[in-house]
């Protein structure tokens, strides 16, 4: 069987990873990547800096445990061992209100406050506000009625500026998105499954709380609500974030030399123009490359953003490629720079501050990496990464690179006080990068992947669909290996 994937991210390196592991079936398998090199969004930058280095990731720093596929994919790659927790050291993540960092609340489970004395204690709300979060106790559950924004139901259970404030900001540094046009079930559907099973948002994050407390006492652990199960699987940590010493590259280092390893016909600069359906009977593919080849195939998995697969299957399915392209994506940028610590001008004490949209800044978050993983810079010196980039406020930022610059150095010395030149700076453009799960999501994946029923040998792959993390990535290039070679691959193991 022949078998190709297009789109060399971390999606279609999974898909080519789990294909070439099934030796009942022989396969030759081809992965073509348009640009100059694997992995997409995991790119990291190991900048030598005299005995030691500063590792600067350009897009996503790590990935969460609590989905399982990251996890065991690194430890079948050999990678476990090397896998690196947040600071245990600090904990503290500040959100930005009036120009001033406010330390979030303590006792949030799945971002929902249950204590009452660190609400009580915030400047991020006033006291009218905190109030109006205590009717969520009170508050009937609404009638099952479909879908709604998440900022709808935010302010529906605990008011508008606990939205606006608290939720949002943690929200935005997610997904980049516009809490009031997301789909509460394509986010975060636990909420409403909070609410319909324990009648408010606070009632059941205190169930879950207690839940997860009396587990970790049968199992003789600590009962840290926030850190109590499945949280690592790295020796010692505990941190629900998880990433390689020296950078996520190394994931994708590691899946090139093993399909390398495996004889998969890797190719980078290979820009596809055409995909066409040839034999419906028997479902085979015409790929067409920029340089006039066309290569057969079998199989097809398309891991590429979801206006680019749509662009590619239109001539002969034109209604799943208007579904497909029809899911919106954001443009970011990171911009990553250093400092010595003696020139700042406050510590870096926490992973770093997230920004409300309500702020009107056009930096979206700040990442303090040296103090989130301090291996990532050399003693002394402080490596910071601001985020660029919205749904809503694309048209009020110049992408060049060197606006994006001035954007974080502004954010920098307008909420940190950093006038120092930077001892170095890296800079991350990523177009049209994040997917957004507006509200009509859930059916548009419905309509997805009813279409896709017709195509058997076709798959997609990637973030535009299901999950926009890592592991998310992973599992989707996993399960479409199973759809196009109609195999069921073993379910991952807990930990």
């Amino acid at each position: 069987m022949k078998l190709i994937i297009i789109g060399g991210g971390i999606a279609g390196l999974a898909a080519a990873y789990y294909a070439q592991k099934q030796a009942d079936t022989p396969i030759q398998i081809t992965l073509l990547e348009q640009a100059d090199y694997w992995g997409g969004k995991l790119i990291t930058d190991r900048v030598p800096f005299g005995d030691d280095q500063f590792v600067i990731e350009g897009g996503p720093d790590t990935f969460v445990v609590t989905k399982p596929w990251g996890v065991r994919l690194c430890k079948e790659l050999g990678l476990g061992e090397r896998l690196q927790g947040t600071n245990p050291k600090t904990k503290k993540t500040y959100i930005l209100k009036n120009d001033r960092l406010h330390e979030l609340p303590g006792g949030l489970t799945m971002m929902i406050p249950t204590e009452f004395g660190p609400m009580i204690r915030t400047g991020l709300l006033s006291w009218p506000a905190k109030a109006r979060m205590g009717f969520d106790f009170f508050m009937p559950s609404a009638p099952e009625n479909g879908d709604e924004t998440l900022g709808a139901f935010v302010t529906r259970r605990l008011g508008r500026s606990a939205y606006e404030n608290l939720i949002e900001p943690l929200m935005s540094g997610i997904y980049a998105g516009d809490g009031d046009r997301l789909s509460l079930q394509s986010t975060f559907p636990y909420f409403r499954d909070l609410e319909m099973k324990h009648g408010g948002l606070v009632k059941g994050a205190l169930a879950v709380r207690r839940e997860r407390a009396k587990k970790a006492r049968a199992n003789g652990k600590s009962p840290n609500p926030t850190t109590s199960t499945r949280l690592s699987a790295s020796p010692g940590s505990r941190s629900i974030f998880l990433t390689p010493l020296t950078g996520l590259a190394e994931i994708v280092e590691a899946l090139v030399a093993k399909l390398e390893d495996a004889g998969v016909n890797l190719h980078l600069n290979t820009h596809v123009t055409n995909v066409k359906r040839e034999n419906v009977k028997r479902e085979t593919w015409n790929v067409t490359l920029a340089d006039g080849e066309s290569l057969a195939a079998d199989g097809l998995i398309l891991a590429t953003p979801a206006y680019v697969s749509g662009a590619l299957i239109k001539n002969f399915a034109p209604e799943l490629a208007g579904e497909v392209a029809a899911i919106k994506y954001v443009s970011t940028a990171t911009v990553t720079l250093a400092f010595q610590d003696c020139d700042l001008p406050r510590p870096l004490d926490g992973y770093g501050y997230v920004i409300p949209r309500r702020e009107g800044h056009k930096a979206l978050a700040c990442t303090w990496t040296s103090t989130k993983f301090p291996h990532r810079a050399p003693n002394g010196y402080a490596l910071v990464r601001v985020f660029i980039g919205r749904a809503g406020q694309e048209s009020e930022i110049s992408w060049n690179e060197d606006d994006l610059l001035d954007i974080a150095r502004e954010e920098l010395q307008l909420t940190l006080g950093i006038t120092t030149e930077p001892l170095l700076k890296r800079i991350f453009r990523w177009e049209k990068a994040m997917p957004q799960y507006n509200l009509g999501h859930p059916e548009r994946l419905k309509r997805i992947n009813f279409a896709l029923e017709g195509f058997p040998s076709l798959a997609l792959a990637g973030n535009g669909y299901h999950g926009i993390g890592i592991p998310d990535c992973i599992h989707s290039g996993e399960l479409a290996v199973e759809k196009v070679l109609e195999i069921k691959i073993p379910s991952c193991s807990t930990f």
